[in-house]
């Protein structure tokens, strides 16, 4: 079951400002006219683009000045460094920025400013000039006509695929980002699919960054741009699955190469500290190779990552979230995360006979569970229920982490009952609240528990007397239950 939480028709919206001491902190606001934008009277109301301030003359200056240096620089020297003067870094900035602008980014169109920027990417020899060139295009890109227009340039998809193995990160960070706001709008997606699938460097560079850098903007991104790919394309997900024809199972120094989910464990582990969306969005990642045939056989090969996955999201879930100290109002914080998680967990425990014994699932990982539905439950009985009710995430939450425990309860041991008994994982309150998830959509699992849990606290295990405290099961789930003496 694919519990995606975003739709693949959400448009990405993102736009970025040139990262420079010149740009304001606030940035929604526009960037400042460039120097010579008109003051208002009639000539600077002709020379204005559009609705706004900004000159067409200082643009057309702007970007002639841009191919002249780059052209000089390659005559002169066509493998040595190109450094970009301050004055016109400033400038290019200022582009940059501008771009934001729709009025700005339709004249830049028509001004053919994408294969001024195309010819710029490929001659440059200035990490910062390429990502310069690259955030304007993204800016450009973020508006759907212009990204039509912008997609329909071969040559430069082409250049942006493989400006992926490039290695400045904020250049990646940029392509990454221009390469999410394309597939993210319907009308281009099919096409940018097209050729991400027929240029197979794509994949390997993308695996390659996830699960080398430590970056965590570029890995934000680079997630996102991966996330969205196997959400819009299952066939594409399965064929990053699959060994690629030719490709070599080791590298050049007999290294055997990561598949794809252990890169997006990599990348999930490195952003676990730092960055709660960017490990939300890997563990979907994660969460949808579980959809698919080929990805739960990758996860239980003998030689695959299930296990470290699994070590790695229980971990997350049993140190990072819904702690014993939190109030019930944090599954409102933490609903989306932990519906991913919780999904990729269900998923492998459902194969995970194939590392180790269910028998061995984590204690703490189980009273989790019930502590997310103990919160559940109490927040449907304060103030914030009526909120609750119409939570369609939280609802999901608490479908999803009743089916788990419903998988776990089935064949749970009495010995795994016993500690969670001792270790005040169960008790009559966590227990009532375990009954009310179970019943009455997974009647055997309550049987089993409840049958474990008379071996080891019969006065527990006889939750009648609890039944007033239960306000969210029906009565007649417990009053027609065939109760064991």
């Amino acid at each position: 079951m694919d519990y995606s939480v975003d739709g693949a028709e959400e448009v990405e919206t993102e736009r970025s400002s040139s990262p420079t001491e010149l740009q304001s902190p606030v940035m929604d606001r526009n960037p400042s006219p460039p120097p010579d934008a008109a003051d208002g009277e009639e000539d600077g109301d002709v020379d204005a683009i559009g609705d706004t301030v900004y000159s067409k003359h200082w643009l057309f200056s702007t970007l002639t000045r841009l191919i002249h240096m780059v052209t000089e620089h390659s005559e002169v020297d066509s493998v040595g460094q190109m450094q970009l003067p301050d004055d016109d870094e400033e400038a290019l900035c200022r582009v940059w920025d501008m771009a934001m602008d729709k009025d700005v980014a339709g004249f830049l169109q028509e001004f053919k400013a994408t294969d001024i920027l195309l010819g710029v990417i490929a001659k440059s020899r200035c990490p910062r000039l390429t990502e310069i060139c690259v955030g304007i295009l993204g800016n450009i890109a973020c508006f759907p006509g212009t990204c039509l227009t912008l997609s329909r340039n071969e040559d430069l998809g082409a250049v942006l695929l493989l400006l992926l193995g490039d290695t400045d990160p904020p250049t990646l960070l940029e392509t990454s980002r221009l390469l999410l706001t394309c597939v993210s709008q319907k009308d281009v997606c099919s096409l940018w699919l097209q050729r991400i699938r027929q240029q197979t460097s794509v994949r390997s560079n993308l695996l390659f960054i996830m699960c080398s850098s430590t970056n965590t903007d570029l890995l934000e991104k680079v997630g996102e741009l991966v996330d969205k790919l196997f959400d819009l394309d299952e066939e594409l997900m399965k064929s990053w699955i699959i060994d690629q024809p030719g490709e070599e199972k080791e590298d050049e120094d007999g290294e055997s190469q990561l598949d794809v989910a252990s890169c997006l464990l990599e990348a999930a582990k490195q952003l676990r500290s730092e960055s709660p969306n960017g490990l939300e969005v890997y563990l979907h990642a994660l969460q949808l190779l579980t959809t698919i045939v080929e990805g739960i056989q990758t996860f239980v090969a003998p030689d695959g990552p299930g296990k470290a996955v699994w070590d790695f999201v229980s971990g997350v879930v049993c140190e990072d979230l819904c702690q014993p100290t939190d109030l019930p109002v944090v599954l409102q914080e933490q609903k989306s995360i932990l519906v991913q998680a919780f999904a990729v967990l269900q998923a492998l425990y459902r194969c995970q006979d194939q590392w180790c014994s269910r028998s061995d699932t984590s204690i703490p990982l189980i009273g989790t569970i019930l502590r997310v539905l103990q919160y559940h439950s109490e927040g449907k009985d304060d103030g914030t229920s009526k909120e609750d009710r119409k939570d369609d995430q939280l609802q999901t939450l608490a479908e999803i982490t009743a089916e788990f425990l419903a998988d776990i309860c089935i064949q749970i041991p009495k010995d795994t009952v016993a500690d969670l008994v001792t270790k005040g994982y169960l008790t009559e309150k966590t227990a009532l609240t375990a009954a009310g998830s179970l019943l009455p959509n997974f009647k055997t699992s309550f049987q089993h528990l409840q049958s474990m849990l008379s071996e080891t606290d019969p006065q527990m295990a006889d939750m009648r007397h609890l039944f007033p405290l239960q306000r969210s099961c029906s009565r007649s789930y417990f009053l027609d239950f065939h109760w064991k003496d």
